[in-house]
């Protein structure tokens, strides 16, 4: 299971993610969505996209953006954009016109709500399955996603801790995603990121184990 680590807005917590001996596949930064506590202004955004950020993607975590927005941004070292409330046919656009891969953001309540992946399916590289609660951490019901053609990299989000049995979800999802779990008082906290990926890569290599053995029994 890969990992992304949402909500980075200053150099400290970015480089100790970069630096990390178990560093996640993606770290998320919200651009254009002003009610987040996580939110970075242009100026920021700029210089912290300018790291040197190795394998790492970097994704762009957009509510409904508009085109003067996404313009405004499309220099900038995203690999991916992570797309809330934007509709089939404007994600489409989107991705051809920017040249980006596309996280499809699908806020969840109920099962029809995970339904709706269907329509985004042909367009987006990743769905995300999150909770209703955008800025604020609130959960769902993660069963809802257990049962998802395996053809589909997931992710999920939601009100997930740092420290919690990670390995339940490494069975409904490929990409396992935090923000404010990682944090305290409202601000990330490198003890609490530093828990969350060594429990990941102990889990990975334990399944790794698994795996290698099942093969050669």
């Amino acid at each position: 299971m890969q990992a992304k680590i949402c909500g980075v807005k200053d150099f400290k917590t970015l480089n100790y993610i970069i630096n990390h001996n178990s560093p996640p596949e993606y770290i998320g930064f919200i651009c254009n969505y002003p009610k987040s506590k996580r939110y970075i202004k242009f100026d920021d955004l700029k210089k912290l996209t300018n790291a040197n950020k190795g394998k790492i993607n970097f994704v762009a975590v957009l509510v409904n953006p508009d085109l003067t927005f996404l313009e405004k941004i499309k220099h900038l070292k995203f690999d991916y954009y992570q797309l809330y409330d934007v509709d089939p046919s404007k994600t489409k656009m989107i991705k051809e016109k920017f040249n980006k891969k596309i996280i499809t953001a699908l806020t969840i309540e109920n099962k029809s709500d995970v339904k709706k992946y269907h329509k985004y399916t042909s367009i987006s590289d990743i769905i995300l399955f999150d909770s209703k609660g955008y800025e604020k951490s609130m959960s769902f019901d993660k069963s809802l996603i257990k049962n998802m053609p395996r053809l589909i990299i997931k992710m999920i989000a939601g009100n997930i801790k740092y420290n919690e049995k990670l390995d339940n979800y490494a069975k409904i999802a490929d990409i396992i995603d935090l923000s404010g779990g990682l944090e305290t008082s409202g601000k990330k906290d490198l003890i609490k990121i530093d828990i969350f990926l060594k429990n990941l890569r102990k889990i990975n290599n334990e399944n790794k184990k698994k795996n290698t053995f099942n093969r050669s029994t």
